[in-house]
């Protein structure tokens, strides 16, 4: 399974921006799906998860009302649209595929597969 983000770059505060995780495989309709972040000297950081089928959505406390995850099974894609962003939405964004549980649990454990990373960054 590859990952391959994309969509981050430089806005300021208030402002949006939609990230996309492109997946290869034909298989992608039965991965539980999440985005992760990392911002320079911090620990990796869950954001949003999403289960296979897209009924089911998880957040962190600190973007909840803010971000929304959405994934699109018919084009292998999980997105993470990012509204009322904050400088401290600063960090490097990573999609993540939890592809030995199949049709598995919705969480931010078990990850086995992991995009290269887009970044993002937000100015005051």
């Amino acid at each position: 399974v590859q990952l391959m983000d994309s969509g981050g770059g430089l806005v300021q505060a208030g402002g949006s921006l939609r990230l996309s995780c492109a997946a290869s495989g034909r298989a992608f309709g039965s991965y539980t799906m999440g985005w992760f972040r990392q911002a320079p000297g911090k620990e990796r950081e869950s954001v949003a998860a999403i289960s296979w089928s897209g009924v089911s959505t998880l957040y962190a406390d600190s973007v909840k009302g803010r971000f929304t995850i959405s994934r699109d099974n018919a084009k292998n894609t999980v997105y993470l649209q990012m509204n009322s962003l904050k400088p401290e939405d600063t960090a490097v964004y990573f999609c993540a595929a939890d592809v030995d549980r199949r049709y598995g649990g919705l969480g931010f454990s078990g990850y086995d597969y992991w995009g290269q990373g887009t970044q993002v960054t937000v100015s005051s």
